[in-house]
């Protein structure tokens, strides 16, 4: 599978948007929460991102299966902090459904990408 750039995949796009708008969602925190698990929030979402992006047309394709995997994970994170976002009622029932819908449409399409790179 050849990609000229990270941001040819969809997913990588996908998952870029979710950061910009985890990133704006925070910002709405209280104050003493936008550095606390706004912070956790924002930091597993790029991660997800950055993870993807690092492995990206690397020489070694396990390498990338590792960069891959740990977007998944990055992903799981941040479906948990947005679950305890949702329960200390910063964000409410439409927006939490959005964001797992967006994040597992993500983890679906690394999964598929993942199998693949391993065929």
């Amino acid at each position: 599978m050849k990609f000229n750039s990270v941001e040819d995949l969809e997913v990588y796009r996908r998952l870029f948007n979710l950061v910009i708008e985890i990133h704006n969602l925070t910002l709405m925190f209280p104050k003493f929460k936008t550095f606390e698990l706004g912070s956790q929030l924002r930091r597993s979402s790029n991660s997800a991102l950055a993870n993807l992006a690092e492995g990206l047309n690397n020489k070694h394709t396990n390498i990338y299966l590792e960069g891959i995997s740990g977007a998944q994970g990055e992903i799981r994170e941040t479906a948990r902090h947005l679950r305890i976002v949702f329960k200390k009622k910063y964000i409410n029932q439409e927006k939490l459904d959005y964001f797992l819908k967006e994040y597992d449409v993500c983890g679906r399409m690394l999964t598929n990408l993942e199998k693949s790179l391993k065929s």
